[in-house]
């Protein structure tokens, strides 16, 4: 499972003080402290950018000089969605001299505390976390794989960087070239005896990278991911209503709206981080009816118990869900 720590309080003032293409709608953006130094983080940390309607969009921190414990600056690689809803629009649009506002690091995605091997799967601008996952397990000198996969080569950014690191550790994929996506089940299958598996890309891949994973034995504790976009929302949601069984408040969550968004604004007080369906500390008992899955963090198991769901981003099957809440 994903490892949660809370991030240092206060935000922090940034200068962009290098901007370059990294690869097609790659953007990287070097960031620095307008005044002091600032926080370490440690492989795997992101950042959350404040954006100029107040909104926030998370952001891996790439390490290519092995100094997270003292960074001079925080180097980010920014897709440009091509349905943007403003965050990735706004990052591509900076230039040298811009002033950005930015929470402290912080690591739902950290490498396990284990000397076992590491298989480390990246997938487009999946990468940016595994960079430095990969630095800091070769600096240590513990056994690791990076399997990087792109569409093509020219959408593959940092390549020249991780090439020229992690030589024969390093194994690329392209979709053009080998006629489709990477194989992920006989490439976990083969993974050394004992690895840790960390995927971070797009959610199909890590869908299909999870359950390879658990089909060829691996205990939920050596997997670990981390997705940065929402599930989307379907053609055919409908809404359904949520009963809680504490006061038997009966709410009704409409297409477009999550559980928690909807109970939130009737003041109900929950507990929840990342409402990508990623971190699994939204995860709530079902009581009655049937949840429509839609995170990545529950094994097949728990999905089919129906006992359990993530209501950042799950919606229901039936007509009503009756939560524990």
């Amino acid at each position: 499972m994903n490892q949660l720590s809370s991030p240092v309080s206060g935000l922090l003032e940034l200068r962009v003080s290098a901007a370059a293409p990294a690869a097609e709608r790659v953007r990287e953006l070097v960031l620095e402290p307008v005044a002091g130094s600032l926080p370490s983080y440690a492989p795997g940390a992101h950042v959350e950018i404040t954006l100029p309607d107040g909104d926030t969009r998370p952001y891996s921190l790439i390490d290519l000089e092995g100094r997270t414990s003292a960074p001079a600056h925080y180097r980010l690689g920014v897709l440009l969605e091509a349905e943007s809803k403003g965050g990735s629009r706004y990052m591509h649009a900076l230039s040298v001299g811009d002033r950005v506002t930015a929470s402290a690091p912080k690591n739902d995605f950290a490498l396990a505390d284990s000397e076992a091997p590491a298989l480390l799967i990246a997938g487009g601008i999946g990468v940016t976390p595994i960079i430095s996952m990969a630095g800091a397990l070769k600096a240590v000198g513990r056994p690791y794989r990076l399997v990087y996969a792109a569409q093509d080569a020219g959408r593959m950014a940092f390549r020249e960087a991780l090439e020229a690191e992690h030589g024969e550790a390093l194994a690329l994929h392209f979709d053009d070239r080998a006629g489709g996506p990477l194989p992920l089940k006989p490439l976990i299958e083969s993974a050394a005896p004992g690895a840790h598996l960390y995927v971070c890309g797009p959610r199909a891949m890590i869908e299909a990278a999870r359950a390879a994973a658990e089909a060829a034995g691996f205990a939920p504790e050596r997997i670990h991911f981390e997705l940065f976009e929402k599930a989307a929302p379907q053609a055919d949601d409908q809404p359904f209503e949520v009963e809680l069984a504490s006061s038997g408040q009966v709410f009704t969550i409409p297409p477009g709206r999550s559980i928690i968004e909807v109970l939130e604004e009737s003041g109900i007080d929950l507990m929840y981080d990342c409402q990508r369906g990623d971190c699994g500390i939204c995860q709530t008992d079902v009581l009655e009816g049937e949840p429509d899955h839609r995170d990545v963090v529950l094994s097949q198991a728990e999905r089919d118990s129906g006992k359990v769901m993530q209501i950042c981003v799950s919606r229901a099957k039936s007509a009503r869900l009756k939560l524990d809440l």
